[in-house]
């Protein structure tokens, strides 16, 4: 699994999967648990949105033109580098 984009809270990360479903990619939200540890304060890096390897090109492309349609920098900022 490859990580193809970071999120700032439960509801990017989910919204983010749930865009990348539609379009046929399996997408899965990981590190969602991890916020509560932290208590109060807000856990920031933890949540990913993850996809098969095979996906991850075309994932971060459907992402790449959500991104310019929306006219959000946001995305950009946080998604994850390809390695």
């Amino acid at each position: 699994m490859t990580p193809v984009f970071d999120a700032l809270n439960s509801l990017e990360a989910h919204l983010v999967k749930i865009r990348l479903i539609g379009e046929g990619i399996d997408a899965k939200v990981g590190g969602d648990y991890l916020q509560g540890a932290m208590g109060e304060l807000p856990a920031l890096g933890f949540l990913k949105v993850w996809v098969e390897d095979r996906d991850a090109v075309r994932a971060r492309a459907i992402l790449a033109r959500a991104n310019e349609t929306s006219g959000h920098e946001h995305d950009d900022e946080n998604a994850p580098e390809s390695s």
